[in-house]
């Protein structure tokens, strides 16, 4: 079976939309999703809508604990705009309650059992929600994320992706599908087959266009938004 990990989505439902195409000619069965499916930008409706369509296992990502302090502290929403833009409001303004209690119920980590792989899902690391972990970080780190009860140990956050093979795991980041911080206009994801233990990281194009034309009519005044939508490969 062929399952597709794909994380920080962050309202970018126009990056979302080409990932799932690929995925059904890949023959993807289901999803695992790591968090980060809100902030940002602007349509977690659409991306919520979209994945019920797929038999998925969802996660927390520290995006919808932002959410959930917005909607607890309404008085912070202007700074939590100025630094993540405007998709945390755009999420309180679209989601149903329904939506807004099924992200606020997701656990921080969950394992899954599909055929004979055993897959752990976290969004920072295995031991933090909110903890970033870089391909370049030190090797400590790295042997931290091993696992000798699980085949796979899936991270995101960093929207970097990479694989790294541990001792008795493999540690995956696939990377970010809605705000690649590596390239722009590029959806970063991953493919692992359960039948043969073996991945495959996958970078989608989709068109920006779209998002930038919003981004331009709800906040203007934060560069980054665009910024890193347009980048070029490994720019700062």
């Amino acid at each position: 079976m062929k399952i597709a990990v794909i994380s920080d989505i962050h309202g970018n439902y126009d990056a979302l939309v080409e990932v799932l195409k690929q995925a059904k000619i890949e023959g993807v069965e289901q999803l695992l999703v790591l968090g980060d499916i809100v902030g940002y930008y602007y349509h977690p409706d659409k991306i919520l809508k979209a994945l019920s369509e797929w038999h998925c296992h969802f996660i927390k990502g520290n995006h919808e604990y932002i959410l959930e302090d917005i909607m607890a502290n309404p008085e912070i929403a202007e700074s939590i705009r100025l630094k993540y833009g405007s998709g945390h409001q755009e999420a309180i303004n679209k989601l149903s309650q329904k939506q807004l209690d099924f992200l606020k119920d997701l656990p921080e980590t969950k394992s899954v059992q599909l055929n004979k792989v055993s897959i752990v899902m976290s969004h920072g690391s295995p031991w933090s929600n909110d903890f970033y972990i870089y391909p370049d970080c030190d090797q400590d780190i790295i042997n931290k994320c091993d696992s000798t009860t699980h085949d796979f140990v899936l991270i995101g956050h960093s929207h970097y992706a990479f694989a790294i093979k541990n001792k008795n795991s493999v540690l995956i980041n696939p990377g970010s599908v809605g705000q690649s911080r590596q390239t722009g206009g590029k959806a970063s994801w991953c493919i692992i087959n359960t039948e043969n233990r073996c991945f495959q990281m996958l970078s989608t194009d989709y068109n920006v266009e779209n998002l930038l034309n919003e981004i331009a009519q709800k906040d203007r005044d934060i560069t980054y938004l665009t910024k890193v939508l347009t980048r070029e490969t490994n720019q700062s």
